[in-house]
């Protein structure tokens, strides 16, 4: 069933779809020919295929959630991201934000879609954590309607059906793990915080023992697009922000500082510094991953 859209905006699809993708090889997104995104929707799993030619975005959909997922191709690709109160404040910003004028939040509508992959990469490199989504969504989750080679994310039924041995297998230490069961037995309540939207939206994921300021803002920034969602607590971020805004490094108290003229659009803010290609100095050599399945 395919649907054509056409922004009224400057649309870089690939930059705003990107922010879905978790990793190399993650089985829920693929890209080159277009973008391919395999996903959880309140009628059922889905696929949508998403590629831009010229003045308008072709999708294609299959499975059950094939219409709920075109019909919210629109969102997806930041129809509802307002950004005509965005001051840029700073030089970096305000070219990052000339030179890329197709950057926009998206919303995918998809809380738990969203707050799985959030939860792994808690307090873990970025190694690790893919791995483990790789291996749960490809043991757990369903092979994607119409299209080989892709997986839908587990639901949180199958995260609750899991067992010790196969969460040690996929690599996944007993704090995140509890994370992901505490959040899968309430996930139908947790799709609330969409509606919520905004700190109201955050606060309500953070209900959930297990998910902090951090986990809540990244599920915020791809299933509500929310403007204002940072990562504070990130171990990258505040060092990035600040060699890009100020030349020097910055904890989680000074990026706070720095980011609040930015206020209620901090995390627009941090996109636009990070589409710079502005990268904090590497000092020492990098963190060793961890594997939990050999312990």
């Amino acid at each position: 069933m395919p649907r054509t859209w056409a922004p009224p905006f400057p649309l870089d699809v690939g930059a705003v779809l990107g922010r879905l993708r978790r990793g190399p090889g993650d089985p829920t997104f693929r890209s080159g020919d277009g973008v391919w995104l395999a996903a959880n929707t309140p009628t059922g799993p889905g696929t949508l295929h998403v590629r831009r030619a010229s003045d308008v975005v072709e999708a294609d959909a299959w499975g059950d959630g094939a219409e709920w997922l075109l019909d919210g191709l629109p969102a997806l690709l930041g129809a509802a991201d307002d950004d005509s109160a965005f001051e840029c404040h700073h030089p970096l910003i305000a070219e990052t934000r000339r030179r890329r004028p197709g950057i926009r939040l998206g919303s995918t509508g998809r809380v738990w879609d969203a707050l799985l992959p959030a939860i792994l990469e808690q307090k873990v490199t970025g190694t690790e954590a893919f791995r483990s989504y790789r291996e749960l969504a490809r043991r757990f989750g369903t092979p994607a309607p119409g299209v080989a080679d892709l997986y839908v994310p587990p639901t949180p039924r199958a995260i609750l059906g899991i067992t010790d041995w196969e969460w040690h297998r996929a690599g996944v230490d007993g704090g995140r793990r509890r994370a992901l069961i505490a959040a899968a037995q309430v996930a139908h309540r947790l799709e609330g915080a969409f509606d919520l939207g905004g700190e109201d939206g955050r606060n309500l994921l953070r209900k959930v023992p297990g998910i902090g300021v951090w986990t809540a803002a990244e599920v915020a920034q791809r299933a509500w697009g929310d403007p204002d969602a940072v990562s504070f607590g990130d171990f990258h971020l505040a060092g990035i922000v600040g060699w890009a805004l100020l030349g020097g490094p910055l904890d989680d108290d000074g990026m706070a500082e720095v980011l609040a003229p930015y206020a209620p659009q901090r995390h627009r803010a941090v996109v636009y510094v990070l589409a710079s290609g502005a990268r904090k100095p590497r000092f020492g050599p990098r963190f060793s991953p961890r594997d939990y399945r050999a312990m």
